[in-house]
């Protein structure tokens, strides 16, 4: 279990990534139960409350004011 105070001391960089990874694992553990392997329940019911704790970090971060950093884009250039 992930505490929220820990989550806080992120960065929204680092924080929007670990829901990411997050999400994808939840993916994974439900394909998994799906296919009858009920092992990863508590996992699951755990992963999930962490996924919420970092949305709900994530979004009082963005309430804050805080934001991303700007992902490298590259500049297009303009055809005559």
């Amino acid at each position: 279990m992930i505490k929220a105070e820990r989550l806080r001391g992120l960065d929204v960089a680092e924080l929007e990534r670990q829901a990411q990874e997050a999400r994808e694992q939840l993916f994974r553990l439900r394909f998994q139960m799906g296919m009858g392997q009920l092992e990863g329940l508590k996992k699951y019911r755990t992963l999930k409350r962490d996924l919420a704790r970092m949305l709900t970090v994530l979004n009082e971060k963005y309430r804050a004011g805080e934001t991303a950093p700007a992902p490298n884009q590259k500049k297009e250039k303009k055809r005559k």
